[in-house]
């Protein structure tokens, strides 16, 4: 992704320390660009809980990145049990910062079996330095064949429109910015708009952090996709007028049945998107696969996050970040951060193999690997 022309991920090693890890910290986006540097895993939990990184993709890499800094938090000459219980505490500290992306356990227990591997202190380091960068590599890649298979999407509805330009909806930030290159849910937009095709985006503003408004209109501007932000009740209007083609959401963790947990307010979407019969699409890497859940509704974690997420709201006020009051002091509020989309209102899913059903047969056609 470019930022002012000048192409950036959203995390990596800084180039001159490898004990540094450097992040755009999404916080003060789209008002200023700010570079953190982080230094230790307790710093790299605090930047998940409290958002200087977001989104499943970015969340695993991150937490892929905070154990290799624990892993050289290490004293320099422990014993390897020793050394395994270090980590091992630091992998905990890392689980309990965001509960719903199941990308955080998969990315800290690919870890942890690598470090495994490694008979001393220093193989381990090495280990995990390595595949952190796997996981980041990893990560980039899937989100680009995304964008190839749901490009053939975009490209059948443009030939059906026979040259009108495609209109599709999103919903929270599944971008460049929720994972380290590309997106889920916007690598196709990307690759149809870099192939030609004339493509506008509804980007729903996603309350009550606004992710939409904030991160996904910022970085589709910096990509000179033609976009228009809309409240996030505007949706299911601009369905039933026909002005939305195709829907396109990310996920934090869907179901090896094809249950689909994403932010707030995607389940509503789902069911706009079902009584307009507009395809509804949910791109994500099969790192967002739990692959031992069934049941979106009764076993996916909800985070829920601080009231004052719905009671405040933040932005730029004559050069600085201000925040405002929204509601009464005195009112309470439910800041409940995920909904579930059941399978039978999700079209399909796109994965880095291919587009295949929400279902389970589907899905382990794509990956036969999990199928045990």
């Amino acid at each position: 992704m470019d930022v002012g022309g000048r192409h950036f991920r959203t995390i990596w090693v800084k180039p001159d320390d490898e004990g540094v890890v450097q992040l755009i910290d999404q916080r003060f986006l789209p008002y200023s660009f700010i570079i953190e540097e982080v230094h230790s895993v307790k710093q790299m939990a605090t930047a998940i809980r409290e958002m200087h990184v977001r989104g499943a993709g970015l969340i695993g890499v991150s937490a892929g990145f905070g154990m290799y800094l624990a892993a050289i938090e290490t004293p320099a000459h422990p014993t390897a049990s020793g050394f395994d219980e270090r980590v091992a505490r630091a992998a905990e500290q890392l689980k309990a910062t965001r509960p719903t992306a199941v990308n955080l356990s998969w990315a800290i227990e690919r870890q942890l079996r690598s470090m495994a591997d490694g008979k001393t202190a220093e193989e381990k380091v090495t280990l995990a330095l390595r595949t952190a960068n796997s996981i980041a590599e990893e990560d980039v890649e899937h989100c680009r064949m995304i964008g190839q298979h749901g490009l053939k999407l975009i490209q059948d509805i443009a030939r059906r429109k026979a040259g009108d330009r495609v209109n599709l909806l999103t919903h929270c930030n599944a971008g460049w910015l929720a994972f380290v290159d590309y997106g889920s849910a916007t690598a196709p937009i990307y690759a149809a708009h870099d192939s030609g095709l004339a493509v506008h985006v509804w980007v729903s503003e996603t309350r009550p952090r606004n992710q939409g408004s904030k991160l996904t209109a910022w970085e589709l501007g910096e990509h000179g996709v033609p976009h228009t932000v809309i409240a996030d009740s505007a949706a299911g209007h601009l369905m039933q007028r026909g002005e939305v083609d195709l829907v396109i959401v990310g996920t934090d963790r869907t179901t090896c049945t094809g249950d689909v947990a994403n932010k707030i307010g995607t389940y509503l979407k789902a069911l706009a998107a079902k009584d307009n019969e507009i395809p509804f699409y949910v791109a994500l890497p099969s790192s967002s696969i739990d692959w031992k859940m069934r049941d979106g509704r009764k076993e996916i974690p909800i985070e829920q996050r601080s009231a004052e997420e719905v009671k405040r709201i933040g932005g730029w006020l004559d050069g600085r970040h201000a925040e405002v009051h929204l509601a009464p002091e005195a009112s309470a509020a439910a800041n409940i951060g995920f909904d579930i989309t059941p399978r039978h209102l999700v079209t399909g899913l796109i994965t880095e193999r291919g587009i295949c059903q929400a279902n389970e047969k589907s899905i382990f056609s794509l990956f036969p690997e999990h199928a045990s």
